[in-house]
């Protein structure tokens, strides 16, 4: 069957095709006759996907009071199809929306506009919190235009693309002209990198060293000395480990924080945090801060817990910290155009930050630094409904396109 269908081996490792099997092979199926090829692809998959749209339906009826993030991301299949991504995201789940080939479209600003109007008007517009794309100018021209149709919705970088690139750019040659400096100063990073996998490479250093001087080395390769002594030498080196050592150090934050992102889990209420921290630690702000276009304190109870304020002197409560007012501002007028609604959107915010009114002592202010926020928020945040909506809206949602990424390579085994 396998072989002379050219069915691919991963089939082998399908629970469903493992089940059938196993009840098939143990109970008497006398008389059953497999489905046929019409029934299959017209009437089975169609049965299928209403029991699939039925097993959605309780995720997508929390997206009213949760919110939702519409993400996408764009790929070429085998036969070079361009196809776009969308997908609908929350604390409970990512839900594949559709995906459109773009062969013969010119996948400019507006056409992808367009394309993201078309799956927000299918979500319901009203649900959507913020639309993630990667940063590419014709995307975030994209996201501009969606946050002119619809003011409440935010457009957000995919916060792990961003770091990626900023990685890559740390030692780029490009644009010489406005980077030469920072060239000049770290271009060296790239020849250490043609040489070493920097962490896997740190792990290993001892046994590298063990490897390389024993006596058997020396006979290695025979036909290649050359490269013998050349990598002995280089394995031996205290100024290249040192060099290691050094790019792992001040590249670890933006890795680490890769990889906390790199989720369909909720992490937007982690990232400010994350952010400042990372940026505090590498100096990188010219090329990171670019991308952290949607700042908003309501995002997370540890960030101003008072143990989190204590950590670090330099730490400063919410309604002192100068970025986090303009951000606040700026995002309440926009999401509360009405005047009384951002009246009292601030007053509540202001009994929150300054621990008065419902915020003023008890459990919710021991359970700040020890809670999950968004579990915080459902336990004591009802005493300020606007900003209490808000926060269980803003913290469900992610902060990457990850979930997008991940269905190229199932589309992989089907698509030809």
């Amino acid at each position: 069957m396998f072989f002379t269908a050219g069915l691919p081996f991963n089939l082998a490792r399908n629970p469903y095709y493992m089940s059938a099997f196993t009840y098939a092979a143990n109970h008497n199926l006398t008389g059953y006759i497999p489905l046929g090829y019409n029934k299959l692809r017209i009437v089975q998959i169609q049965q299928e996907k209403e029991n699939i749209e039925t097993l959605m339906q309780p995720i997508k009826n929390t997206w009213r009071e949760k919110g939702v993030t519409i993400v996408s991301d764009g790929w070429s299949d085998p036969q070079r199809r361009p196809l776009i991504n969308f997908m609908a995201t929350s604390g409970c789940g990512p839900i594949l929306i559709k995906s459109v080939n773009c062969f013969g479209e010119v996948k400019d600003k507006h056409f992808i506009a367009d394309l993201k109007k078309q799956v927000i008007d299918e979500v319901g517009a009203m649900n959507v919190v913020q639309i993630i794309t990667d940063n590419a100018p014709n995307c975030k021209g994209a996201g501009e235009i969606i946050e002119s149709r619809f003011p409440w919705i935010y457009w957000t970088p995919c916060v792990v693309h961003t770091l990626n690139l900023a990685l890559k750019n740390i030692c780029a040659p490009k644009n010489l002209d406005s980077n030469q400096e920072t060239y000049d100063e770290c271009h060296w990073i790239t020849e250490v990198h043609m040489r070493t996998l920097f962490r896997r490479f740190k792990l290993i250093r001892r046994a590298l060293e063990t490897m390389v001087v024993r006596e058997e080395w020396t006979s290695y390769r025979e036909d290649d000395q050359g490269k013998a002594r050349f990598v002995k030498e280089k394995v031996t080196s205290d100024a290249l480990w040192e060099k290691v050592e050094y790019i792992v150090a001040f590249t670890g934050p933006i890795y680490d924080m890769i990889r906390i992102c790199d989720t369909d889990k909720p992490t937007l209420h982690l990232v400010y945090e994350m952010w400042d921290t990372m940026i505090e630690k590498v100096k990188l702000e010219i090329i990171l801060m670019k991308a952290c276009n949607m700042i908003n304190n309501l995002t997370s109870m540890k960030f101003y817990s008072d143990m989190w304020l204590h950590e670090d002197p330099d730490r400063v409560s919410s309604h002192s910290d100068a970025e986090i007012y303009e951000g606040r501002i700026k995002c309440f007028r926009k999401l509360f155009p009405d005047p009384q609604d951002f009246k009292q959107a601030m007053e509540e915010f202001g009994m929150f930050s300054f621990k008065s009114g419902p915020y003023t002592g008890g459990e919710n202010l021991h359970c700040r630094s020890t809670m999950d926020p968004i579990l915080w928020w459902a336990s004591f945040g009802s005493s300020t409904p606007i900003i209490h909506v808000l926060a269980l809206r803003v913290l469900g949602q992610p902060t990457s396109s990850s979930c997008c990424k991940r269905n190229w390579s199932t589309y992989n085994l089907f698509i030809y």
